[in-house]
């Protein structure tokens, strides 16, 4: 397997990983400049030369798959009979520096509503590095030709035609989804609100809406949904940021992608 289709695999599989380059050779080397390696938790796949450059640079990338903050870094080798390594001795007679590049999950967001507002949020956001998953039980909504506008997208784009129960998709979404819940029907928004406060797993849960509507769903969520209050806390609404109060639907899909990219690099972060 190439290292282009090791990182397609382990992004298709939301699975972290590093990729290793040879970044410079002085003197002679096991492999050249450019080699690479892919490093996955339990697999990898290429090379940059075996021995102690490999398995040290291995090592390093399981590291930096489990560490809270990943950042590119540099390791230096020199190979000559003077320098031991914890995996032996390469006395090839030149020195390497190897890249080590994180690849880690990119974050996955799951629009369900793909009317007007979730058009404007869905171009938005394809032009992220993320997996976004657009929502609707409405076929029309989804047709080709109305969703060209996300032809170009950086994002990996999958869509969902749920006739009859939206929220089975829940179940279906990859661990730590952030949810946004923007459908054109008010029984279809309380019922995915329910299933997403009952579904594990997921990332944040936002809902748009007036303050009217939410007062209702807060109290059908605590008296037909069983909902404790800190569960029903769970939901975000309004979404968006605070004191961008303009109703055109690109002017609200703007407010809540700053918002859910907000969300992001609290997460990253680690504030609250």
């Amino acid at each position: 397997m190439t290292w282009v289709a090791a990182v397609a695999r382990l992004r298709a599989s939301r699975e972290p990983g590093v990729l290793v380059t040879v970044a410079a050779v002085r003197g002679h080397a096991p492999r050249k400049a450019g080699a690479k390696l892919v490093v996955g938790r339990t697999e990898t796949w290429g090379s940059i030369g075996g021995g102690n450059i490999e398995a040290v640079a291995i090592d390093r990338a399981r590291e930096l798959n489990d560490a809270a903050r990943q950042e590119p870094e540099l390791m230096e080798f020199a190979l000559n009979d003077k320098v031991a390594g914890p995996h032996g001795v390469q006395c090839c007679g030149g020195a390497v520096t190897v890249l080590l590049e994180p690849l880690p999950v990119v974050e996955a967001v799951a629009v369900f509503g793909v009317g007007h507002v979730g058009l404007e949020l869905a171009r938005i956001l394809a032009r992220h590095d993320l997996d976004l998953h657009l929502v609707d039980s409405r076929s029309d909504m989804l047709t080709d030709a109305r969703l060209d506008v996300l032809a170009d997208a950086v994002a990996q784009v999958h869509v969902h035609h749920t006739p009859l129960l939206p929220e089975e998709v829940l179940t279906r979404l990859p661990p730590g989804t952030h949810v946004l819940i923007m459908t054109h029907d008010h029984a279809e928004d309380a019922a995915l609100c329910d299933a997403a406060l009952r579904t594990a797993g997921l990332g944040s849960i936002g809902l748009i809406g007036s303050p009217a509507k939410w007062a209702r769903f807060r109290q059908r969520l605590a008296t037909e949904g069983g909902h404790d209050a800190s569960t029903i806390d769970r939901i975000k609404t309004p979404i968006g940021l605070p004191g961008i109060t303009g109703k055109e639907p690109a002017t609200i899909a703007v407010s809540v992608a700053a918002d859910l990219l907000r969300t992001f690099e609290r997460s990253v972060t680690g504030s609250a």
